[in-house]
């Protein structure tokens, strides 16, 4: 039922938990009410001998740790078929590491760094696994730095009486050596020369054991070789040498590869997705790809099937997009090791026509260029322009509401089609331990993006948007994970002349938008934020249109405007299922945000707070998961407008809402929300 530690105090404790065979059961097997249910949670069993072993194996955790006089008892409570252990732990005085000593490094440029923040320190317990830890340290550091044939030898003279030890590495490092010459083994129809211009380790280079892993990494990111592996070549190389060859072994891929998909969401309908990819294209490592897909299939012409009176209902509530099959296609050329080994160049001509659900629909026709580059640390960093031709569709209220676009005039002029050049520039720090479902470590990134007339832009869609995000993960005991990730952003235009007024516009696809299943869940998508709320007149009794608009099969719709300001927070606990714990897993979490509009009193800053609980169940392609989320908030308020078949609107009201909704929202994805 229970495992303690008690007068622990140098090692943690989830240390000496790993140390030792007896393990409480799970969390829900000795848990009221649900232990009493008897088959929730994994049952582990008392074992006698292994019991009376894991004394002796504590007691050698802390004596190699540098703990010589410790004593370990134990108390045992039972209770029917229920056992409590706790294990009395007294460390005594640690021995001491009173000097480390560094010998053979005479010949070693920069020989303090090599003792600098090693595992084992003078003045803290003289613990033998970080003595183990040092040598390997000090190993990959000489490596690092031209010394590939290094050896370190420790030894150390310990007295007990005085508690106190002296260490000492002694390091052979054997010849600074450079690389030598480097041959590829297995390329054909590749060129051996693009291989030799992916690997960052050069002829004449001082020779760095990182680097070699770079380089088996950067062949692998290529997608040309399913084999790859850079090392020295043993079989011309001795420990005395001062020049090392390298040996390149790769196994090529396929170079040709097609891949496809169908789906279905609920803001998308059916949709599909193909692409075809020619690796090696015209020799030199290139990939060159024709990607297609589409969406709202069976609801949007051409492919209308009328499935938005059945399985595609929820796009009946979106005006703008829904009835236009979304597509895209797109033809790219990549060409790896662009000027150095780690930088990639890739071109890409696009046809495209998306939307946001409730939000707009953009069509453009355009082109990018795009050098991606990823250092020895694992810093990805890129740097983007891109260039369009098109339109983007929004509802005519949001025009009106937000920049004072009221009238047909001005609602066809910023419908009209335009160029949007912009320049993006991106550098994410991953560090999580898993793309799919991470459990430890960080992810934090930022990203830039200008549009200006001086790039390509038309003089009504300049702006500068900066975006920062950062997810955190930690794994508090066995499988249960907190996370907690935070992003916020920010939109800066100048400001544009219109008939009715001069406002700062930002193109309605370039603003920010929340609510749905991946940020603050209690809300729907695109729900949380400035709103308004439209009414046809034709469907309305003018005398009556606030009391219509509310309710019937003539209610108003509504259209997030989106905001120059966003702050999204969420913070989630998962723990294991109590039955099907190997694929299941629970949550609870609790979600916060607000989009607004800077310099607006008509879409102040709220922040929203909606806690939930949910169900996660692992698949190859991630999680799936169900969420839950209470929303206490009444209805999001906004401007109610009458639409004329003109064209020009006219407020009816300021603070409109419709009738009170279910306190409950539920969201499905697939893959953790951050």
């Amino acid at each position: 039922m229970g495992v303690k530690f008690q007068g622990a105090k140098s090692i943690p404790t989830t240390f000496l938990a790993t140390g030792i065979s007896t393990t409480a059961s799970g969390w829900f097997a000795r848990t009221p009410p649900f232990k009493w249910l008897g088959f929730l949670g994994e049952k582990r069993y008392f074992d006698e001998r292994q019991f009376v072993a894991d004394v002796l194996r504590l007691q050698f955790i802390y004596k190699a740790s540098g703990f010589l006089e410790v004593k370990v008892d134990t108390a045992v409570v039972r209770k029917t078929d229920q056992v409590t252990v706790t294990f009395k732990i007294t460390e005594g005085p640690p021995v001491v590491v009173q000097s480390l000593r560094l010998t053979g490094i005479q010949p070693v440029p920069q020989k303090s760094q090599l003792t600098n923040r090693l595992p084992l320190e003078v003045g803290k317990p003289f613990n033998r696994f970080k003595m183990a830890a040092s040598v390997d340290t000090i190993v990959r550091r000489l490596r690092n730095r031209g010394y590939p044939a290094v050896n370190v030898y420790k030894s150390f003279q310990m007295d007990s009486v005085k508690r106190i030890a002296d260490v000492t590495f002694e390091v052979q490092p054997g010849p600074r050596s450079t690389i030598g010459t480097i041959r590829v083994d297995g390329t054909s129809p590749i060129d051996t020369s693009f291989v030799r211009r992916m690997v960052p380790a050069r002829t004449g280079r001082l020779f760095s054991q990182d680097e070699l892993f770079i380089s088996q990494r950067n062949l692998y990111r290529t997608e040309l070789f399913q084999f790859s592996s850079v090392g020295i070549d043993s079989a011309h190389y001795q420990p005395t040498d001062s020049v090392v060859p390298l040996l390149v072994r790769i196994r090529e891929g396929r170079l040709h590869r097609v891949r496809g998909g169908l789906g279905y969401a609920t803001t998308d309908c059916f949709r599909g997705a193909a692409a075809w990819r020619a690796r090696n294209f015209s020799g030199g490592g290139r990939i060159f790809e024709i990607s297609g897909r589409a969406s709202k299939i069976g609801v949007g012409t051409p492919l209308d099937g009328g499935l938005d009176q059945s399985l595609c209902s929820q796009l009946r509530k979106d005006p703008i997009g829904s009835s236009k099959l979304n597509y895209d296609l797109t033809l790219s050329l990549e060409q790896p090791g662009f000027l150095e080994p780690l930088s990639t160049l890739t071109y890409s001509a696009f046809l495209d026509r998306r939307s946001e659900f409730q939000v707009y629909l953009r069509e453009e026709i355009g082109g990018s260029v795009n050098i991606r580059r990823e250092g020895l640390r694992r810093i990805p960093v890129s740097l983007s322009y891109k260039v369009s031709y098109g339109n983007t569709q929004a509802s005519s209220a949001n025009f009106c509401a937000f920049f004072s676009a009221c009238t047909a005039e001005d609602i066809g002029l910023l419908s009209q089609k335009r160029f949007l050049g912009t320049v993006t520039a991106a550098i994410s720090l991953p560090r999580a331990n898993s793309v799919l479902d991470p459990t430890k470590g960080y992810v934090l990134s930022t990203e830039g993006t200008v549009s200006s007339r001086f790039i390509g832009s038309s003089s009504l869609t300049e702006f500068f948007k900066v975006i920062g995000d950062g997810a955190w993960y930690a794994e508090l005991a066995r499988d249960i994970v907190l996370s907690w990730h935070l992003r916020a952003g920010a939109i800066f235009a100048p400001r544009v002349a219109f008939t009715s007024a001069s406002v700062n516009f930002i193109p309605p696809d370039e603003r920010f938008y929340a609510g749905g299943p991946n940020d603050v869940r209690g809300y729907q998508r695109n729900e949380l934020g400035p709103l308004v709320y439209v009414v046809q007149s034709e469907d309305t009794d003018s005398a009556s249109v606030v009391d219509q608009a509310k309710n019937g099969p003539n209610a108003a719709r509504f259209s997030a405007t989106g905001g120059n300001m966003l702050v999204v927070g969420n913070v989630e606990l998962r723990v294991p299922s109590p039955i099907f714990s190997q694929r299941m897993r629970l949550a609870a979490f609790m979600d916060a945000g607000t989009v607004f509009e800077r310099g607006n009193t008509n879409a102040p800053s709220t922040l929203r707070f909606t806690p939930g609980v949910g169900l996660r169940f692992a698949t190859p392609l991630g999680p799936a998961r169900l969420d839950v989320a209470y929303n206490g908030y009444p209805p999001q308020p906004g401007a109610l407008y009458q639409s004329f078949r003109n064209g020009d609107l006219k407020k009816i009201a300021d603070n409109f809402s419709r009738g009170q909704r279910s306190n409950l929202t539920f969201q499905f994805a697939i893959g953790q929300p951050f």
